[in-house]
């Protein structure tokens, strides 16, 4: 169980969270942290391309 975590304690943990940060913040953190994770992904992927590109230019 989580190295000796119970879901009780993170029950609890979860609900100070919300009661001190609020569930519009919260909201706007996961927004924050989702676009981060994608424009992440976009740009691997941009990389991967530009890497393929370039490797196909070459002779």
């Amino acid at each position: 169980m989580l190295g000796g975590i119970s879901i009780w304690q993170l029950l609890i943990v979860l609900g100070i969270i919300i009661l001190i940060f609020g569930t519009k913040k919260l909201r706007n953190v996961g927004t924050d942290l989702g676009g981060a994770v994608k424009g992440f992904k976009k740009a691997m992927h941009d990389e991967e391309k530009e890497g393929d590109k370039k490797d196909a230019d070459q002779p």
